[in-house]
């Protein structure tokens, strides 16, 4: 997650816990007049459009009176849904033996995206089973991540 990312979710997490709900992370998608900032949130009983629509007005509040993005967007509040993304080191940890999906922000080993099993974490490093083999992701390399959904 980018810096500006993190400093978005330390701004917006507390409002978000008002609300009853855990702030999972939020994704900034700059496309000029049609930039977005996505929020996504959890809660142990699940999301609704009712939580979303609390959620989005509890925030909306803070982001007029903070205006940390200077451009038009629109916010859209939303569940994890099935391929829950993965922002927080923690998030990790709780899907080891799950299948992931990961985009690194430098190549490793000449390619950016991996896809499989998350084997162990180590530290700060992902042990992730592709194909047979191992690779070490470090943490602060990935620049998306991702729970692949199994059926």
């Amino acid at each position: 997650m980018a810096k500006f990312e993190h400093q978005l979710t330390d701004m917006l997490r507390p409002a978000v816990e008002e609300t009853g709900k855990e702030l999972l992370g939020v994704e900034f998608i700059s496309a000029g007049n049609n930039s977005i900032l996505r929020l996504f949130i959890d809660h142990e009983n699940g999301i609704n459009v009712d939580d979303c629509a609390e959620v989005s007005r509890q925030v909306s509040a803070i982001l007029d009176v903070e205006d940390p993005i200077s451009s038009e967007y629109n916010l859209e509040v939303s569940s994890p849904g099935v391929d829950r993304p993965l922002f927080d080191l923690a998030h990790y940890e709780e899907v080891v033996g799950e299948t992931i999906q990961v985009k690194l922000a430098i190549p490793f080993n000449g390619r950016r995206k991996f896809k499989g099993i998350l084997e162990s974490i180590e530290n700060d490093t992902l042990h992730v089973v592709v194909d047979g083999e191992d690779y070490a992701l470090v943490f602060g390399n990935i620049d998306k991540g991702n729970l692949v959904a199994q059926f």
